[in-house]
Formats: structure tokens, C-alpha cells, sequence
């Protein structure tokens, strides 16, 4: 398997070897253009700098002159008309310097050897210890034409501070490589971690966290999974206790049903208590119905796009629709109801909007007193649509409040009624589908208030 750590070393001295390719090509370039030229043109002044010393001097020993000329840092090669040549310094490894070369500096011409040399990596160029590879100059010694080749001796010119330069690359290259691996290392280290977390979260083991405190791209990655971690392990406990919830709403209804399924079968039974049997039966299954149409009421507003469909709605009017159809309920409980209701249009999803009323107003009744009273009210602000549903019930106590929402929850005191524990939730979800939010206030054996805020944009 191609590791990242291996893939990253691979890539930084790839990176490396390709850098020095392309320097390389563009140094050579740079030497046969520009620099090539110029130490043709630096050596020959030096040639005719030591030529026209040799041309001014009297009784001027031209070997001994040329001996030191060879021991400060170049080897010279000398020829006369009369076929005399000699070699001062170091030897030459090919000693190739055409015929046609030596009879031209001997007519007084200049040989640009280094200029002409052919045109090779300028490592070879520059280096190449060859007799054609040189300058020539004529000059004139005891009234004879002479001819002198000459280029630097590159072992004298490499000096020691040559070489700390050469070792000082060479250390760089090397302590740079070595901190690449150590960095790549650094880097895989906490990717290495998050692998194997996430291995963990695949098996469902949701209960880690990450120690890796870096303020980089890396550490926010290690934060934001943390997050998820923690995020998830809720969502699991939450799904767990869904499920609980919701196998305890269905089989105790199914119990009941069951029960009185088998007392029905009994022939010693009267009229009477049939027919409270079948009264309960009806009543259980109503339950089984209204929990199994909340929860898929749920599903889908849990799988909702956040896109609803929605039409114009004149909320004033629905209030009163919904209101009618407990209207017989709220005669029989002797409870009084008041509207306040201005003519407000919403453009929203009409049948979830009913069911939040239906929810909250049904909570209204059912939680109400004998003779307790019911107050809905519409209005609207430049910004927003206020809808109020205020009883004069039991009330909720306060530290019970904050839990109202969720999934499941019912408080001590509507534990006797009857109910799923998932409406309000409902009515939170559809209410932030539209972009609004839901408020609720209470007062414990005072009565409660609910408050809808719907944006008007």
C-alpha cells in the first residue's frame, strides 16, 4: 500500500532531483551564453597582460618568468617560428591544439580556444583540461614571434574555501532532506490517528477524543472530528432512547388491546362490561393511530430538504377553522375561549401550519381546568407574525420547561393524560421549517403560553 508518508518522501526528492535538473539546464544555458564569453574575454586580458610584460622587459629569463606565472594558478603553453615548444605547470590531459591554431597566433592573430570550445555541459566546458581548450596571444621575445596558450589551472584555483563552499551545499541538500523526513513524519502522525478514529467510529465506539493540539489545518480537523465524535455519540444515545420510547408507547396500547382482547372471550361477561372492553380496545387503537401518524410526520420532516411547498394562507381564518373542530369539546369541558385575531396573510405549507395549531390547542384544552378559559391571538410587527395560544391550566413547573421540545418528553403532571409526548416536538420542527420559532412560558397551577413567530419575509 502507498503510504502519504512514503508518497510525501518520494514527492521531495522527486521535487529535489527535478529542482536541480532544471537549475542545472539553466546554469549550462546561462554558461554558454553569457559566461563563456566573459572568461574568454578574462583570460585573454590576463594573456596580454603577461605578454606585453614579456615585450617591455630586458633581459627578462622567459622560463623563469613563465614558471611563476604557472605556479600562481595557470599552465602556458609557448611555441616559436623555430619549432620550440615547452609546457609550464600542470599537464594537460589531451594536448589536441590544432596545427592551423598555432600557425594563426603565430601570424599575430588571437585564439579564443575557451570561446569556440564546443558547445557541452558547461561542467565539462569549463573543466575540460585540454590544449585547444585555452587562449592564445603572439608576443615577441628576443626578436623571434612566439605564440603562448593559456588557461586557468583549476586544481590551483579550487582553494579550500572552494571546498567548505562545495561541502556547505552538500550538507544543506542532505539537512534538508533529513528535515523533510522528519516533518513528513510530524505531519502523517495525527492523519495516522484520525485513520484509526475513524476505524473506531465505524464500529460505533463514538466515546474518544482526539489529543492532537495544533492551531493548523491539521488541528482544525482534529477539533471539527472531536465535534462529530461527540455529536454522534448523541445522536446515538438520542436514537437509542427513540427507539426505547417508542417500543414502550406501542407495546402498552398493545397490551391493553390484548388484555381486554382475551377478557372478551369470555361468556360470563355482561353487556356492560363489553362494552367498556371494546371502549378501551377503540380508544388504545385510536392511540396505536394518532402515535404511528406523529411518527411519520416526523420521518418526514427529519428528511425534509428544507424545501416545503407553501401557499397563501389567511392565518386568522384557519385559526378559527381549527378551533371549530374541538368546538364540542371545549362546550362539553365548560371552558371559555377568546379570539384576537387580525386579518393577517402567510405564505407557508397549510397543512403542517394546521397541525401546529391543532397541537398546541389540544395541549391548550388538555391541560386546562374545569372552567378554564382559552386565549388566541394574531398580530403582526414589520418583521414578524406573532400567534399566541395562552390557557389558564395546570401550568408546567420551571425546570421542566427547557425539555418541552424534546422527542418523548412528558412532564409529571400530564403523565396521566393521555398523549405521545410528540407533539410539541412537532410543532418545534414545522415552526423552524419556516424559518420561525416557538416560545412557551409558564407559570406552575397558573397556566402556560405559547407563543409562534413566524418571519413576515
Amino acid at each position: 500500500m502507498k503510504t502519504l508518508y512514503r508518497q510525501f518522501i518520494v514527492t521531495t526528492i522527486g521535487i529535489m532531483v527535478m529542482s536541480a535538473g532544471i537549475g542545472f539546464l539553466i546554469t549550462n544555458e546561462y554558461y554558454h551564453n553569457v559566461t563563456k564569453e566573459q572568461i574568454d574575454a578574462t583570460n585573454v586580458t590576463i594573456a596580454e597582460e603577461i605578454t606585453d610584460y614579456i615585450e617591455a622587459s630586458d633581459n627578462l629569463d622567459l622560463d623563469e618568468y613563465l614558471t611563476t606565472i604557472s605556479n600562481i594558478g595557470y599552465k602556458v603553453y609557448i611555441i616559436n617560428e623555430s619549432g620550440y615548444e615547452q609546457f609550464f605547470g600542470e599537464k594537460y590531459k589531451e594536448k589536441n591544439l590544432s596545427e592551423a591554431a598555432k600557425e594563426k597566433v603565430l601570424e599575430g592573430n588571437i585564439y579564443h580556444g575557451m570561446l569556440e570550445y564546443p558547445k557541452k555541459f558547461f561542467i565539462t566546458g569549463f573543466f575540460a583540461n585540454e590544449l585547444r581548450n585555452t587562449v592564445g596571444l603572439p608576443f615577441k621575445y628576443n626578436g623571434e614571434n612566439y605564440g603562448m596558450f593559456l588557461r586557468p589551472d583549476i586544481n590551483l584555483l579550487f582553494s579550500g574555501v572552494h571546498t567548505v563552499l562545495a561541502g556547505l551545499i552538500i550538507s544543506i541538500a542532505l539537512i534538508s532532506l533529513i528535515a523533510m523526513v522528519f516533518v513528513a513524519k510530524q505531519l502523517i502522525k495525527p492523519i495516522t490517528q484520525l485513520t484509526e478514529a475513524t476505524k473506531q467510529i465505524s464500529r460505533e465506539n463514538f466515546n474518544l477524543l482526539l489529543n492532537i493540539n495544533r492551531k493548523d489545518e491539521i488541528g482544525q480537523l482534529a477539533r471539527s472530528f472531536n465535534l462529530m465524535s461527540h455529536q454522534l455519540q448523541e445522536n446515538d444515545q438520542a436514537r437509542k432512547e427513540f427507539i426505547s420510547n417508542v417500543s414502550h408507547d406501542f407495546q402498552s396500547p398493545l397490551l391493553n388491546i390484548q388484555g381486554y382482547a382475551d377478557l372478551l372471550k369470555s361468556s360470563s361477561i355482561s353487556d356492560t362490561q363489553r362494552l367498556a372492553y371494546t371502549t378501551v380496545i377503540e380508544d388504545e387503537t385510536k392511540r396505536l393511530s394518532n402515535l404511528t401518524k406523529q411518527l411519520l410526520l416526523l420521518t418526514s420532516l427529519d428528511q425534509s430538504s428544507r424545501t416545503i411547498l407553501r401557499n397563501d394562507i389567511a392565518l386568522d381564518r384557519q385559526l378559527k377553522e381549527v378551533t371549530a373542530k374541538y368546538m364540542w369539546l371545549i362546550q362539553e369541558l365548560n371552558m371559555d375561549i377568546y379570539y384576537n385575531l387580525s386579518p393577517i396573510h402567510y405564505f407557508g405549507n397549510e397543512s403542517l401550519l394546521e397541525n401546529v395549531w391543532e397541537n398546541l390547542l389540544s395541549n391548550a384544552i388538555k391541560y386546562n381546568t374545569e372552567n378554564g378559559s382559552i386565549d388566541i391571538s394574531l398580530s403582526q410587527t414589520e418583521k414578524d407574525i406573532m400567534i399566541i395560544f395562552q390557557d389558564s391550566g395546570i401550568g408546567v413547573k420551571e425546570d421542566e420547561l427547557p425539555y418541552l421540545f424534546d422527542r418523548f418528553y412528558r412532564a409529571d403532571t400530564s403523565r396521566t393524560k393521555e398523549g405521545t409526548g410528540l407533539g410539541l416536538s412537532i410543532v418545534k420542527d414545522i415552526v423552524e421549517l419556516h424559518g420561525g420559532q416557538v416560545q412557551v412560558e409558564s407559570k406552575w397551577q397558573e397556566g402556560t403560553t405559547f407563543t409562534v413567530i413566524l418571519p413576515v419575509k
